[in-house]
């Protein structure tokens, strides 16, 4: 099954890592791969310490904005998509959480096509979680759930700032 969590609002990952959790307490075997983040958010130290649960981080420090691509940008979403199309191939995992994937492609790091044929090449038993905000009509049509997480409200716009242990 093909899952998309996208949309403005917060809790993208947050839902993904929630249901790596339960696929880790149903006994399989999940992988978190991280495209355009830096490894440092605290839901990493946690997953560290979890049995099955594999994560792989490719990014950079600091936020990429669309018109500040830099070739390093480039380079690492390659590496990752790389690296998802082998461990989708290795049928090593039961759940695989391809975090971000959705940004990658709006911001052209990554092809809409060739991420739709990985989708196409996913094995029936292994269910992949595309997160991210503006996932692309194809993408979204070729999923069997989406999920658009809407904001309604947010303490952004009061000037709170970003929360370590929250927001990362």
């Amino acid at each position: 099954m093909i899952q998309v969590y996208t949309g403005n609002g917060k809790g993208k990952t947050t839902s993904a890592l929630g249901l790596g959790l339960r696929t880790i307490g149903a006994n399989k075997k999940v992988l978190l791969i991280q495209f355009l983040k830096d490894g440092l958010s605290s839901e990493l130290k946690a997953i560290k310490k979890i049995k099955n649960f594999d994560v792989k981080v490719f990014g950079k420090k600091g936020f990429v904005l669309k018109n500040k691509i830099s070739q390093k940008d480039f380079d690492l979403a390659e590496q990752g998509f790389n690296f998802a199309q082998k461990a989708i191939a290795s049928k090593k995992y039961d759940l695989i959480i391809l975090d971000e994937i959705n940004i990658a492609i709006y911001f052209g790091l990554l092809k809409e096509k060739d991420v739709i044929d990985l989708i196409k090449k996913t094995p029936s038993k292994t269910e992949l979680i595309l997160t991210g905000r503006r996932a692309s009509k194809k993408i979204i049509q070729l999923a069997d759930l989406v999920t658009e997480m809407k904001a309604t409200k947010h303490y952004f716009k009061k000037g709170i700032k970003m929360r370590k242990g929250i927001e990362y």
